[in-house]
């Protein structure tokens, strides 16, 4: 009995012993950790002194630190970054709805700025510039070697001023576009009737009150119509994101319950999962959202809650695939840092990131032109002896197709992916109405 008594109480010392090692060996390693961030920090003084000395050309210690800082975010990730008081000033004016430059979404990939998104009725719009193209320099300065928020800066500047963009588009060769900067004032959401019953809303970003638009829109398209609409196609192509409490909104309006998206950060305990609340807007109508490689973010987080409730038939291209979520923390008169802190899930728990959102029917861009197949066809009614309808009714007389009918307006012909939205919108109406 004793023998067994020593043996354990010399087991157990052995593990204390080992317990209080391990403890003392991880205390003096996040003391060595903590060693080497100061050497670091006394090693980042050094080179700035040595910098401000010897540099073949004299530069101010606010512009080096913010170098340094800026640097230092960015080579996290692509949307981290330092702003300084006048980007700041920008980003919360871009919220807004109204700001000055060329209207463009950008990133930084692989040293060049890469085109997320032009924002509908600005320069680069209307300049025809596309999602993934590449800006490789500025009134002919390369881009490389640039921060992002360099790049966005020099692309701003006064209104009414004309810069020259150096484009490279997929295996073409590069080409020149000049843009005049002006005051850009985002209508964020435009809406019409298709096809005499099929309600139509663009959203061209998530900025303020979208969702209030987005209700009254739809309210005015109801009255519009003779017997109300039939369904709704959402177009949030090439729309590259905004308010994350704004597609939150959006996508409450068309659900009843249930989760709409959730962010994760590296602690668990900060998770937030944002819910619907009851009320359809749309009262249960058909719905088609349709994104494209330029939708990102925001646009993600709505097409991937109405996929995921299976509210609506996600129509297009894969989206860009932003599943990160930035917060802006402000550094009172220095401007702010924008830091990626926590990935957004659709309600099922897919990570929007680098995957993006892909789409129930996969339509690509495609150009539509109808057949002239006049004298090569020939029905019953046209053969010799053909019986006649008895149910015909007395009087009618049959109209002639004028080769254009109501469910294919002329810019429906112009956009092949919307015309198969508005065609889908009018096969589930039928099915639904059969069902009822």
């Amino acid at each position: 009995m004793w023998k067994k008594l020593l043996t354990f109480a010399l087991i157990a010392n052995i593990v204390l012993t080992a317990g209080c090692v391990a403890a003392a060996d991880k205390k003096e390693l996040k003391k060595e950790e903590t060693a080497d961030t100061y050497e670091m920090l006394n090693l980042f003084g050094e080179i700035m002194e040595r910098t401000k000395v010897s540099y073949v050309e004299e530069v101010n210690d606010q512009k080096l630190i913010e170098s340094a800082i800026n640097g230092m975010l960015s080579s996290l990730d692509p949307h981290s970054s330092f702003l300084d008081a006048k980007s700041f000033q920008y980003l919360n004016e871009q919220t807004q709805g109204k700001f000055g430059g060329l209207g463009i979404e950008v990133t930084m990939e692989n040293g060049v700025v890469k085109v997320v998104s032009p924002i509908d009725d600005t320069p680069a719009f209307k300049a025809g510039l596309k999602p993934g193209d590449y800006i490789i320099s500025l009134d002919g300065t390369t881009v490389v070697g640039m921060t992002l928020t360099e790049a966005v800066d020099k692309m701003r500047g006064k209104t009414g001023t004309k810069i020259k963009l150096t484009i490279r588009r997929g295996t073409e060769k590069p080409f020149e576009v000049t843009l005049k900067r002006e005051e850009i004032k985002i209508q964020s959401v435009k809406s019409e009737i298709k096809a005499k019953d099929v309600a139509y809303i663009r959203i061209s970003s998530f900025s303020e009150d979208v969702d209030k638009n987005i209700k009254d829109a739809l309210n005015k398209m109801q009255k519009e119509t003779k017997n109300g609409i039939k369904g709704l196609v959402i177009d949030v192509r090439n729309n590259p994101g905004g308010l994350l409490d704004q597609a939150v909104a959006v996508s409450d309006l068309f659900l009843d319950k249930g989760e709409i998206v959730s962010t994760r950060s590296r602690n668990e305990e900060d998770t937030i999962k944002y819910n619907a609340t009851k009320g359809d807007t749309a009262g249960g109508l058909p719905i088609v959202v349709l994104i494209n490689d330029g939708s990102a973010s925001a646009s993600e987080i709505l097409a991937g809650a109405l996929q995921d409730h299976k509210r609506a038939i996600i129509m297009g291209e894969k989206s860009f695939g932003k599943g990160s979520v930035q917060s802006v923390i402000p550094f009172a008169q220095y401007g702010a840092i924008r830091l990626t802190t926590a990935r957004y899930y659709t309600p099922s728990g897919r990570s929007i990131q680098a995957k993006g959102i892909e789409p129930d029917i996969e339509v690509r861009p495609a150009k539509v032109e109808l057949l002239n197949l006049d004298g090569l066809t020939i029905s019953e009614a046209e053969l010799k002896n053909a019986l006649k309808n008895d149910n015909a009714e007395s009087g009618r007389k049959d109209k002639k197709p004028n080769g254009k009918s109501d469910n294919h307006d002329e810019d429906l012909q112009k956009d092949y992916q919307l015309l198969r939205a508005v065609d889908t919108i009018k096969a589930l109406s039928i099915y639904s109405a059969d069902k009822k």
